[in-house]
């Protein structure tokens, strides 16, 4: 069966994929297996080249490449081309970790038992690997579940978002020309249930999943013995005190929450703002926000349009929510199919018990608190089911270590908003935030399994 993509900005078709079957699933998962064992037989320099070439290729590519992101993502051009550049970056990083495999040697006589014997252990692929990708990074998120696994001698089978399969498909191309073996990657658009047949079956020895914790969690429950890794949905805090650099604060701030119509999982979501300055740094926030208005990916503009309309209107019936549970909009928008401005609604607490404040919106929406003591910001920021990443905008010591030890996140980021990401980083949540780590060499850690080698030693003649 044949899907038409459509631009979600203005609607019209930009392509055209196949929608794998039962059958064409069971085919690929056969010529995974195939793969695998032709992947993990090349000499790590090999993958190492095959890698730097993929990075090469995509940077000569770079416009195109950003160009059909920005199209098929509705991604402002500006991150776009971020995205392409951390891609390259990515496959970089893999190329560099291809020759970095883990091993070592042990002592085992540490008992008597033990006394005559020597191990050495090294890390190896377990398995051919299923990875599925979201919309919203249809490049580098793929990259991040690609890279990995041919840095380690796994092969993959990649089932790209349905909104997004143009950029993925351009990838497994590029990875074809590069060196490795045929069907070391193979993208396979496909529906619900043939997707979920590739989850249940136990000839993929990893599952790669990034996207909403409903569903990461649902195909959790039904991947059986494989090692299952999950980067879901976020609801990012920042927190600023008067001690912060203002500045750059709103700046980073308000590109942050309303950057690419807030589709991304670390955008900061709740700002936590000090009493001492809460007054003069939301004036300044409020009028950035009010500058920003949807314009078209190829435009400069940093707000674009949301992925499809059911989003807009989901976001919309959240944020009336939010005003009927007493937040108060400073900046609001009207919505225009899938096309939503920034949108900004100050409580007068923590706003518990909203939607808007309690789930994960993935919109153009900020949620405004004051607190007096830090230890409220942190109690009111840790409130939460997510804990994916946080930001504190602090001078302060005592104040970093203090968030730190009591944030529930995967990551917490100083000085910044929780939306910085280097690729080379473990990156990855708590609670329903996900399971186990991204960034290539945590990502090959979760793809790899150590093996040991016992020896004894021969008694000499």
């Amino acid at each position: 069966m044949r899907q038409t993509i459509r631009a979600p900005w203005d609607g019209r078709p930009i392509g055209e994929v196949e929608l794998a079957s039962e059958d064409a699933a069971e085919r690929a998962i056969v010529r995974a297996q195939t793969a695998f064992a032709a992947v993990r037989a090349m000499p790590s320099h090999a993958r190492r080249d095959a890698l730097r070439k993929i990075a090469k290729t995509i940077a000569s590519r770079s416009e195109a490449l950003a160009e059909k992101i920005a199209h098929e993502a509705g991604k402002p051009i500006v991150y776009a081309r971020a995205e392409v550049a951390r891609a390259v970056s990515t496959f970089d990083l893999a190329s560099e970790e291809a020759t970095r495999l883990e091993a070592g040697l042990m002592a085992l006589d540490v008992t008597p038992a033990g006394e005559g014997y020597t191990g050495a252990w090294r890390r190896v692929p377990r398995g051919p690997v299923l990875g599925i990708a979201p919309f919203n990074f249809p490049l580098n998120l793929v990259a991040h579940k690609v890279a990995p696994a041919l840095a380690c001698g796994a092969s993959i089978v990649l089932k790209p978002a349905p909104q997004t399969p143009l950029s993925a498909l351009e990838l497994d191309a590029i990875v074809r020309e590069s060196g490795f073996p045929e069907h070391a990657l193979q993208v396979l658009p496909c529906d619900v249930p043939v997707a979920e047949k590739l989850v249940r079956d136990d000839r993929f020895a990893t599952f790669s999943f990034t996207g909403s914790a409903a569903v990461g969690w649902h195909l959790k429950s039904i991947a059986g013995k494989k090692r299952v890794l999950l980067e879901l949905g976020g609801n990012a805090a920042a927190i600023v005190h008067e001690d912060a650099d203002l500045d750059f604060a709103v700046k980073r701030v308000t590109g942050a929450a309303f950057g690419y119509a807030g589709q991304v999982c670390i955008k900061v979501q709740r700002l936590y703002v000090h009493e001492p300055i809460a007054d003069g740094f939301v004036e300044r926030v409020v009028a950035a926000a009010h500058d920003l208005a949807p314009s078209a990916p190829m435009e400069p503009g940093i707000l674009s349009c949301l992925i499809d309309e059911k989003s807009a209107v989901r976001i919309s019936s959240w944020v009336d929510e939010g005003k009927q549970r007493g937040g108060r909009a400073l900046v609001d928008a009207t919505r225009d199919q899938n096309k939503l401005a920034a949108i900004v609604l100050a409580f007068e607490g923590d706003g518990r018990g909203a939607r808007v404040v309690d789930e994960e919106v993935f919109g153009p929406v900020l949620t405004l608190h004051r607190y007096a003591r830090f230890e409220d910001a942190l109690a009111m920021a840790d409130a939460t089911r997510y804990g994916l990443q946080a930001g504190l905008f602090t001078d302060s010591r005592a104040r970093v270590e203090m968030a730190f030890d009591r944030l529930h996140v995967g990551g917490l980021v100083v000085g910044d908003a929780p939306s910085f990401r280097v690729d080379s980083m473990p990156y990855g949540g708590t609670r329903d935030s996900g399971l186990g780590r991204e960034g290539v060499r945590f990502a090959i850690e979760e793809m790899t399994e150590h093996k040991l080698l016992v020896s004894r030693q021969q008694a000499s003649s």
